[in-house]
């Protein structure tokens, strides 16, 4: 529908003129029985190598976003998740130069398998109000305040 020119304000706020890639990644909040979370560390090679973050990665075609999670926690760390325990908790929205980002993160408590680094440079579960404690990207600044509010209550 075009603009109307009550609405040119409106416009100015909404219409962007240079297009944009939106990235959909999906992440994976694991909480085990003493309430630490597990994070990864990027390998070398990739981008942001070095950097800590929630395991995951990208949708394959066709793929829903939890058998996506699924299928990377088991790839990443040798995890088997079923997609039912997978539980929606929060998401990212972040605008890198290039592309940007959409990551939902699901919340998963339970799991088959203890994680090994399979394709991540390290792995640890730590509490949650010690996250910031660790590098991570930009664009999990967020998804760690929410996290660190919701288990502290």
């Amino acid at each position: 529908m075009p603009w109307g020119r009550a609405d040119a304000g409106k416009q100015a706020l909404y219409h962007r003129p240079d297009p944009v890639r939106v990235l959909t990644v999906v992440a994976g909040l694991l909480v085990d029985g003493d309430g630490h979370v597990l994070i990864t560390q990027r390998p070398q090679g990739k981008a942001m190598a070095g950097l800590w973050e929630f395991p995951g990665g990208k949708l394959e075609v066709g793929e829903s976003p939890e058998a996506a999670l699924a299928r990377e926690l088991y790839e990443e760390l040798g995890l088997t998740v079923r997609p039912d325990d997978l539980k929606p908790f929060t998401f990212a929205s972040h605008r890198y130069e290039e592309f940007h980002l959409l990551m939902p993160l699901f919340v998963c408590r339970t799991w088959d398998g203890t994680p090994i680094p399979r394709e991540v440079a390290d792995i640890r579960f730590v509490p949650p109000d010690r996250l910031t404690d660790f590098a991570m990207p930009e664009a999990d600044a967020p998804l760690v305040e929410h996290i660190q509010t919701a288990f502290r209550e």
